[in-house]
């Protein structure tokens, strides 16, 4: 699985704070989705886009994992 580094690698310090804020509610938004993660019978809904000021970034939730990763961030080359 990839680092944050090779990730975020350069990306802007307030494009990242915004990411984060973001990803803080897609966890919330999974966790409230998926009460019983671990015994989740359907399928993942596989990648999806968040867009936030300065970017957006790619994320998965993978609820039989309660996880969230997220694959990729991508800083808008114009701010």
């Amino acid at each position: 699985m990839p680092d944050e580094e090779t990730v975020a690698a350069g990306a802007p310090a307030e494009f990242l704070s915004e990411v984060e804020e973001k990803a803080d509610e897609v966890v919330r938004a999974a966790e409230a989705l998926h009460l019983h993660g671990p015994a989740f019978q359907g399928a993942d809904e596989g990648a999806r886009h968040a867009f936030v000021g300065g970017g957006f970034f790619v994320y998965m939730v993978t609820p039989r994992s309660e996880l969230v990763t997220i694959w990729q961030v991508t800083p808008d080359p114009l701010s």
